[in-house]
């Protein structure tokens, strides 16, 4: 299995600059394969409520993305830009560094106004202690003078309204620097909708790492290393699941980043309480434990995420999706349409197809 294998060709100008003016107001893309083969019709989001039946389940993802972008210079006035990946504590997060040089260990630079030590690297990631104010914190410091962290296909510098709309509305717990963007679509009305039609509404946490946007760097799938990235499934969740589907219904996962909880939470073979890293890599030939349905935005050409896609719905059938979304000038990635899928139970048979 090669990453060749998930290419395909989009245009520049499909890729989703600013979100729709409205949250609700995007395309969907439905593909239907229970039956074994794909079906697609074009829908607008708010159709979604129509899409779900009383009973069933739709899990979310709370993570609440945080300005991680910082600008500073170096002690010796040399420019930098530091992405944080992961808080690891009320001070300290591992980061991305641009910079001419990388700062050494040991050496102090400043980030918006701040003194930070390096403490020490990690491979690729820097070790950094923020000196905050004795009242600070470092999540409430970003809020006050980071950037949220726009996608690098978004060719643009963040904006003040995308501290609003690069965020869910049910955002909870901060984490991520990036956006769960499959429920960037849904508002406080669509929600109430779906709770008085009788969809069950429950939520995992994913702190959504950059690494997300790293793209595969060997040809053999299989070599593949995953980022890893926080989690935590509850027993309520998982609670909430079971009777789901002991009733026969459906359990949605509200974009990849809840599939991948999901998935981390099942690999006993039943959903069960967990907290902890996941650097869990789903693609063809996964046998999908817990997800029966799958919102989501569309994704990076040989990314893992078209990977986990196709071994949701067929390697074939997705491709064949994307190439319908490109015909018919569907908005791509973060701020973009999205997708509503159905687990096909011959994924894996579709692999050459």
């Amino acid at each position: 299995m090669k990453t060749s294998d998930f290419h395909f060709e989009l245009p520049q100008e499909l890729i989703a600059q600013y979100p729709p003016k409205e949250r609700t107001s995007s395309r969907l893309l439905c593909v239907n394969s229970e039956s074994g083969r794909a079906d697609i019709q074009h829908k607008v989001f708010k159709d979604i409520l129509a899409e779900v039946q009383p009973g069933d389940l739709m899990v979310f993802n709370n993570t609440r993305v945080i300005p991680a972008r910082l600008f500073g210079e170096k002690e010796s006035g040399g420019k930098l830009e530091v992405l944080i990946e992961r808080m690891t504590g009320t001070d300290t997060a591992l980061v991305h560094m641009k910079s001419s040089r990388s700062p050494k260990p040991g050496s102090t630079i400043t980030l918006e106004g701040l003194k930070v030590s390096v403490e020490g690297r990690q491979d690729a990631l820097f070790e950094l202690k923020f000196h905050l104010a004795p009242d600070q914190d470092l999540v409430h410091w970003l809020e006050q003078v980071g950037h949220m962290p726009l996608p690098p296909y978004m060719e643009r510098e963040d904006e003040d309204s995308d501290r609003e709309r690069y965020q869910t509305v049910y955002n909870e717990k901060p984490g991520a620097v990036a956006a769960p963007t499959a429920g960037l679509h849904f508002d406080d009305a669509l929600l109430n909708a779906l709770k008085d039609k009788g969809v069950g509404i429950a939520f995992v946490t994913l702190h959504v790492g950059a690494g997300t946007f790293q793209p595969v760097k060997v040809d053999d799938v299989n070599e593949h290393k995953m980022h890893s990235e926080y989690l935590e499934v509850s027993e309520e969740t998982c609670e909430a699941i079971r009777k789901t589907k002991a009733l026969g219904k459906k359990v949605i996962a509200v974009g990849t980043t809840s599939v991948r909880s999901l998935e981390t939470a099942s690999q006993s073979g039943e959903i069960q309480p967990y907290q902890g890293d996941t650097e869990i890599f789903i693609y063809p030939g996964y046998q999908f434990k817990t997800v029966d349905r799958l919102l989501t935005n569309f994704h990076l050409p040989e990314s893992t995420l078209i990977m986990l896609v196709s071994a949701f719905v067929g390697r074939g059938p997705i491709l064949n999706a994307y190439d319908e979304a490109v015909r018919e000038q569907y908005r791509f990635f973060s701020y973009g349409d999205a997708m509503l899928l159905d687990k096909n139970p011959n994924a894996e048979a579709l692999w050459e197809k």
